[in-house]
């Protein structure tokens, strides 16, 4: 903001010069970027912070040299004179209904009779000048002038053009959802838009622009002069939502003054009658909005204690009565009532923040903090979560960060059915665009896009490998559902590898897996059937944990990498799982026990079953015997041709066998495994090869 210095200097006798004020102004925080020399002036450019929209005027910058200096502030003259001696009687005129007293909380209004309309005083059209305001005409200058002084807006309608006799302030949906504003463009409003209308029509955009209907004039002689108070939130958003932006709706979103309404309202009734020869009536003013002022509690105590320095009470209370605060005390505990102007002022640490800055900055000795700090154990989730990155790091997989996002088209790109649940995803209220509107259901879209990015680039042999959150959305009201997951993709360049046959993509990935949960001494698990449609269907499996599903293992299928335009022939492999099932599923502490001192025994089982049984579930079954002789089991074949029966097929098991206390006899292991056949038969419906 551009401020006049000699237009201050009519506010305020410091007796200081321009640079002093700067630094001062400068060091309480309301900083001044540069000055500027002008004819027989300065200017000074002031950067004003977002919250301190009271800094938004001359009076504004006044208040807060007051502060710092301890001289009064000198107001300018707002005294109407009377030409005649029943002038003081005339009746306001309009009538005025506020119909939204949310959104509008007060409004204020004057007719001014007999102006003439004419260039303005050439001082006022060069301090409009250098704040960087054209000079229009005397009215619409004198309310401009009026904002940049007292900081609240103002606007002037041609008084013929009202019908009716009154003011209605109301949001559009209730009143006109259209309005030509001064600029000459026809606007359609928000519903929730307030408007200024006459009896008939709208005349205004509250707080932002007036109406083309009513624009002051050459020929204009009497005009209806508003000051008023706007929701700042409103006007905030009706601005945003028409790309619209004015010196008024500046302030009025930043927050007005309420208090000074009625005086900036004589302020500018006396310069209209100096400078336009205008005969003020008796001004309107319609308050339904009105609060008790807040109240704040502050501790002085805690006022040291926070800044790190010793101030007194006395001290505190004097800066906060500078301030206009008012403040009230009993013992250590001050209570404070911020001025109107002061909307900032919310809470305790505000009131800190200002004792701090008027006391000074460079008054606060630097003292490095002591910090004193005990070792203790990490948590067990921590660990495990550390631990599940370094294992997959471990299996030559790089650490990939994406952000939280995902594209919509994700759940096309996957072919995910439209009951599958991470299809539930919870929508950005404002993205930054199309592409990142959604919270990701799932890693993998990410990565997809991860391994395409090396892949255009040349890079082929890549393993990434992703730890983040995943959210499924839930019902309206309810945070959504959040699991952490770690997935991974990779694939293998075998173009110039000296060993052509070599180990299959999908094992590889799932030997990742399996070696993430040795990580973590998961025996309860098992691989089974998978049914993902992004997946090869005879090259993926699920990853089940204590007889739930943590995840899936598997080669993309063509269709997805037709989709995502990814050329190449060799596999790639993803896996996503549910590290949140994995640390439910964690054992106790470990036991240990010795070397087993005596020999196992082993024995092969084969069985003809039908296609749909899986060797995960023979397995569980072998483990699930009543025995404590068995030891281990795996899976070591599968054939299905000739000699097998459509619709079946071969699996041959190893059992291992084993005492803690003695050596097995062959009678004893064809006793237990004999039953084991027979039990499998039964549970299987199977039979032996």
């Amino acid at each position: 903001m551009r401020v006049s210095f000699a237009w201050l200097s009519e506010f305020i006798k410091t007796g200081l010069s321009v640079e002093k004020i700067a630094h001062m102004l400068t060091m309480s925080g309301l900083e001044v970027e540069a000055l500027e020399a002008a004819l027989n002036d300065v200017i000074l450019e002031v950067n004003v912070t977002p919250n301190r929209a009271d800094c938004l005027s001359v009076l504004g910058v006044v208040r807060e040299l007051s502060v710092l200096t301890g001289e009064p502030v000198i107001l300018p003259s707002s005294v109407i004179k009377s030409k005649e001696e029943n002038e003081k009687d005339l009746l306001p005129e309009i009538k005025v209904e506020i119909r939204n007293a949310e959104l509008c909380r007060r409004y204020s209004g004057r007719v001014i009779r007999n102006v003439k309309i004419g260039p303005s005083p050439e001082w006022m059209a060069k301090r409009l000048e250098d704040y960087g305001i054209r000079s229009i005409n005397n009215i619409v200058d004198i309310t401009n002038y009026v904002l940049v002084e007292l900081g609240h807006p103002l606007h002037a309608f041609d008084l013929k053009t009202l019908k009716g006799g009154r003011i209605v302030v109301d949001t559009a949906d209730n009143i006109y959802r259209k309005i030509k504003t001064l600029d000459g463009v026809e606007r359609k409003l928000p519903e929730n838009a307030l408007v200024i209308a006459d009896a008939e029509d709208p005349i205004a955009l509250a707080g932002i622009m007036g109406g083309a209907s009513t624009e002051v004039e050459e020929s204009t002689t009497d005009i209806f002069l508003e000051a008023a108070w706007f929701e700042p939130v409103n006007i905030r958003k009706t601005a945003k939502a028409l790309g619209l932006s004015s010196e008024s709706s500046y302030r009025f979103e930043r927050g007005a003054d309420i208090e000074i309404i009625p005086f900036a309202l004589d302020r500018a009734s006396y310069l209209m009658q100096e400078y336009a020869g205008g005969v003020p009536h008796k001004a309107v003013d319609v308050f339904p909005g009105k609060k008790i002022p807040r109240a704040i509690e502050v501790n002085a105590q805690r006022v040291s204690k926070l800044l790190g320095t010793d101030i007194q009470k006395d001290e505190i209370i004097k800066i906060l009565e500078r301030l206009g605060f008012a403040p009230k005390w009993n013992d250590s505990l001050i209570t404070v009532f911020p001025p109107s102007y002061r909307l900032d002022v919310e809470a305790e640490q505000d009131i800190v923040e200002e004792v701090a800055r008027i006391y000074g900055y460079d008054k606060i000795p630097t003292i490095l903090p002591v910090s004193r700090l005990s070792a203790r154990e990490a948590p067990l989730r921590s660990n495990f979560i550390k631990d599940a990155r370094q294992n997959i790091r471990r299996s030559g997989y790089n650490e990939a960060i994406n952000f939280s996002f995902m594209n919509p088209q994700a759940f096309e790109l996957l072919s995910l059915n439209d009951d599958d649940i991470r299809r539930s995803a919870v929508a950005l209220i404002n993205p930054l665009n199309q592409e990142e509107s959604l919270l990701r259901t799932t890693l993998l879209p990410a990565l997809i896009e991860n391994q395409k990015h090396n892949l255009q680039r040349g890079l082929r042999n890549i393993r990434l490998a992703e730890t983040a959150r995943i959210f499924i959305k839930r019902n309206t009201g309810e945070l959504p559902i959040e699991h952490l997951m770690l997935a991974g993709i990779s694939m293998m360049n075998r173009t110039y590898s000296f060993w052509r046959n070599g180990t299959e993509d999908f094992y590889c990935a799932k030997g990742a897996v399996e070696a993430l949960l040795d990580e973590f001494r998961i025996r309860d698990r098992s691989f089974g059937p998978c049914g993902e449609p992004f997946l090869h269907p005879g090259k993926s499996a699920d990853v089940m944990v204590s007889g739930q599903r943590c995840g899936f293992v598997g080669v993309l299928s063509p269709t997805v990498r037709e989709k995502a335009e990814i050329k190449g022939k060799e596999d790639i492999t993803v896996f996503e799982l549910n590290l949140d099932v994995i640390f439910a599923a964690l054992p106790g502490i470990p036991v240990y026990r010795s070397i087993p001192r005596f020999p196992a025994v082993e024995r092969d089982i084969a069985l003809i079953v039908d296609e749909s049984v899986n060797a995960a579930q023979v397995i569980r079954k072998i483990k699930e015997y009543p025995s404590e002789l068995i030891e281990n089991a795996v899976v070591f074949d599968l054939y299905k041709g000739e000699g097998i029966p459509a619709g079946k097929k071969s699996m041959a098991f190893n059992v291992r066998y084993r005492a803690t206390g003695k050596t097995l006899t062959e009678e004893e292991v064809e006793q237990i495994h004999e039953g084991l056949i027979k039990d499998l038969l039964v549970h299987t419906g199977g039979s032996l090869r």
